[in-house]
């Protein structure tokens, strides 16, 4: 009976990937009828992938690798390299703080707006799913509070110990961190205004700080900190990982194994997944006919139109995060019911939310690989004038963005091949968690029909997300 019902559940799912191409495999692209192959060929690939990917771990993946790879040192490191790497990341904070103040007030010419919501937001995350952790080297606010600490213990001697990270606090900041963010960047009116976003930084700056200064450096930096925590999830995808002084390889995946799932972890997860997929879906004709009516009920109860606008926003923002997290508690339930494993269901969750990293990288890579290689070309005039003030600093002010340069169909194959690959790979993680968590490989097979069917799931309601603002 319980393997009717899986099998009729993961039926379900594959009809329902198989329903959605027309609509859901297409998200960013234009002159899609132009495509060289049926779109609807591309949804029973993307189907039939996953479902193989699933078959071929079950019979040829009998033991786990990726738990048990070893990383090996490849190459020296010059210590000096790590502040010097701190102090560029502190210089290009005061750049950008200093030019949102002084620049032009406008994001078409300050450099401001596309270096936050281009370079550094879509950018970074993909330099670190390819290098490693990038981001904790040019960390200004890290490399502020190493220099402060440094100082004071030059003048003052040993510092007062920090006091303990609390477990419960687990990395909840840096989960409600990237919602704030992607709210600034989704509903905030303002999120153009170069003064505001240097405003915010500061802000955000002054908060890291502080937290450093109460809990200590690392620890906050770690599980506080959105942002290292967000680039030091993607960065655990990478076959490099960097230690002051070392260089190590190993397995690409791998490093996601040694994730310390604390609290917090999976709703980091869930974030960077359910972010993306509403950023997506809010610039589509379906979120255009949900908005007003949610904008009108608000407004009869007094809230002005501008402030209703927002809080549908908030509310839309705040409900796909929950879909995408109720969706993975889901599957996380049903493969304890079909397991019998003698965990609870948060301790599962736990244990698996690693899986998800690859998923919330392919949305990324899905949702804004044409702005960061389109819109990102803007960045080539901007650096010779950042303060949109006439300059000419490196010979490129005269720039212009090539809207053509990438075709329509490479958009296209490069963002269905990233879904594709992103859930292929969270079946990778699940199949070979399960091989070392459940008592024998047909239970740890049991269990992952129920992942498959999360995945399949996954990539269903992402690609419609999506895909909604070229509906």
């Amino acid at each position: 009976m319980i393997r009717r019902r899986l099998l009729a559940g993961l039926l379900a799912a594959v009809a329902t990937l198989a329903a959605l191409p027309q609509a859901a495999l297409a998200h960013g692209i234009v002159g899609r009828a132009d495509l060289p192959i049926p779109q609807w060929l591309f949804g029973w690939a993307a189907t039939v992938v996953l479902v193989v990917s699933f078959v071929g771990l079950a019979v040829l993946w009998p033991r786990p690798r990726l738990e048990q790879t070893a990383e090996r040192r490849i190459a020296s490191v010059p210590k000096l390299l790590d502040p010097l790497c701190g102090a560029i990341g502190v210089a290009l904070f005061a750049i950008f703080v200093y030019g949102g103040f002084a620049g032009a007030q406008d994001a078409a010419t300050n450099v401001g707006p596309t270096f936050v919501f281009v370079i550094f937001w879509v950018g970074l995350v993909m330099v670190s799913a390819l290098f490693g952790d990038v981001f904790a080297a040019f960390n200004p606010w890290r490399a502020i509070a190493r220099a402060a600490a440094a100082i004071a213990k030059v003048g003052r001697g040993p510092l007062p110990e920090p006091m303990p990270y609390p477990p419960a606090l687990g990395r909840w900041p840096a989960a409600a961190g990237i919602v704030c963010f992607v709210w600034i960047e989704v509903v905030y009116p303002d999120r153009g205004d170069p003064s505001k976003l240097a405003v915010l930084a500061l802000g955000y700056a002054a908060v890291q700080l502080v937290g450093m200064s109460l809990y200590g450096i690392a620890p906050w930096t770690r599980y506080g900190d959105a942002f290292s925590a967000y680039y030091g999830m993607f960065a655990r995808i990478s076959p490099l990982r960097w230690e002051r002084g070392s260089l190590y390889a190993r397995a690409p995946l791998s490093g996601l194994t040694s994730l310390d799932a604390v609290p917090g972890t999976v709703a980091l997860l869930c974030a960077m997944i359910g972010t993306t997929s509403f950023d997506g879906f809010s610039a589509g004709p379906a979120w255009g006919e949900i908005a007003p009516r949610m904008t009108d009920s608000l407004r009869n109860i007094g809230f002005s139109q501008s402030t209703s606008l927002e809080i549908a926003f908030t509310i839309g923002l705040i409900v796909v995060v929950s879909l995408v997290a109720g969706l993975f508690q889901l599957g996380v339930r049903g493969m304890r019911s079909a397991s019998h494993v003698d965990l609870t269901a948060e301790q599962l969750a736990a244990r698996f939310a690693h899986s998800l990293a690859p998923i919330a990288l392919a949305y990324v890579v899905a949702h804004y690989f044409s702005l960061l290689f389109v819109n990102g070309q803007a960045f080539g005039y901007l650096v010779s004038d950042p303060l949109g003030s006439g300059a000419n600093v490196f010979g490129t002010a005269k720039v212009t963005v090539d809207y053509g340069w990438i075709p329509a169909t490479t958009i296209w194959y490069v963002q269905v091949a990233a879904l594709v690959i992103g859930h292929v790979a969270g079946l990778i993680l699940a199949h070979d968690r399960a091989l070392v968590t459940f008592a024998d490989g047909r239970a740890a097979t049991r269990s992952q029909y129920w992942m498959l069917a999360v995945m399949i799931a996954f990539t269903s309601l992402g690609l419609w997300l999506l895909s909604a603002a070229n509906s």
